[in-house]
């Protein structure tokens, strides 16, 4: 019988996997390799994930990387924009591909890409690419004007996912919280070393372990992995979750003390934290998910408290608001008002802490 591990448990364990019961003194490269890739929809978030978790971590530290291309930041993971190290990208991308093209070929795409060859489409935009860094708009452009009467736009967002490419560094820095239009786009250069589906598996338990099939799945993106973690499975543990479902984890892991204190954290917009897994019980209450995730494939930026997620915030001007989902004891609203500070020093020294 396998042993069976409580949500709770469950919650410490990925906690201290993501580095989010206390900071750590892991460098930045060691520690987007260690959560394999941090979500990027917007330049802004991967800052503030890697200052939730990195003891002192500064703005400066990113941006460097971004620009040698230690670290880059491009389509992967569920076809959403990621930050990876830069080998790890070229790694991980020819995995992950049949979910990049299966997105490629969704109804977003169909009033501008139905009818064409998707693959001739590609070819097209790696040529208007080759030894050029272009914007999206740019590329937009150019698409347009070789496919007459269609959209631009949906051709290179198409073209994106089909072509692996990646952020220009200046489209990846720190800076306002509106939607970017300088973004660049550069091929990223191929490299040898592609990853097999088994070592991803072992890659994401060691960040988000224990988990299920369905947990990698929805993670990743990818499908019909069941027979990859059966080839595993001599090698691993094997639990249970209260409701019954099979999860796995690394043999030399342990699953956390549920009992054990955690500070409060405040992570940005589509934290993997709350996206790792099928089954988000272990950090986010079914009934709050709607508050978090209020439809058209948004995820706000949230706080948790005793581990578990307890409301939104948002930059509103010169405020840093927060916004708890229900009342708070004084003395937890003081520890997250003590975080939300660290936070506003963090955005910007004159950011002012304000609770809804």
């Amino acid at each position: 019988m396998n042993d069976v591990l409580s949500v709770r448990t469950l919650n410490r364990t990925l906690l201290e996997r993501q580095f989010l019961t206390e900071r750590t003194g892991l460098g930045v490269p060691g520690m987007v390799e260690r959560l394999v890739a941090l979500q990027a929809q917007e330049p802004n978030w991967p800052y503030l994930g890697l200052w939730a978790r990195i003891e002192g971590f500064r703005r400066e530290q990113l941006a460097e990387l971004l620009a040698d291309g230690r670290l880059v930041r491009g389509a992967s993971l569920r076809s959403t924009q990621h930050l990876s190290g830069g080998a790890d990208y070229d790694r991980w991308r020819p995995l992950l591909q049949p979910v990049l093209e299966r997105t490629s070929r969704a109804g977003y795409f169909t009033p501008a890409t139905g009818g064409l060859d998707l693959d001739a489409l590609a070819a097209v935009g790696r040529e208007l690419l080759a030894g050029r860094r272009l914007s999206r708009q740019q590329l937009a452009a150019e698409l347009g004007a070789r496919y007459p009467g269609r959209d631009g736009k949906l051709l290179a967002g198409a073209v994106q996912l089909r072509v692996p490419m990646v952020h220009g560094p200046d489209s990846s820095a720190w800076g306002g919280w509106s939607p970017r239009t300088n973004t660049s786009l550069v091929l990223a250069e191929p490299r040898p070393g592609e990853l097999s589906a088994g070592a991803a598996v072992l890659r994401y338990l060691a960040a988000f372990g224990p988990a299920g099939v369905k947990d990698f799945q929805a993670w990743s993106g990818l499908t019909r992995t069941r027979a990859v973690f059966e080839e595993l499975r001599p090698g691993l543990r094997v639990y249970r979750d209260e409701r019954g479902t099979e999860l796995f984890d690394l043999p030399d892991a342990a699953p956390a003390d549920p009992d054990r204190p955690v500070p409060v954290r405040f992570l940005p917009a589509y934290d993997n934290l709350l996206l790792g897994h099928a089954d988000r019980t272990r950090v986010l209450a079914e009934p709050d998910r709607p508050r978090v995730m209020p439809g058209a494939a948004r995820v706000l930026p949230t706080f948790l408290l005793d581990g578990f997620v307890a409301g939104s915030w948002a930059v509103k001007g010169a405020e840093l608001l927060v916004t708890p989902f229900r009342p708070l004891p004084a003395e937890a609203a003081e520890r997250v008002a003590a975080e939300a500070g660290r936070l506003a020093a963090f955005l910007d020294p004159g950011q002012r802490v304000a609770f809804a």
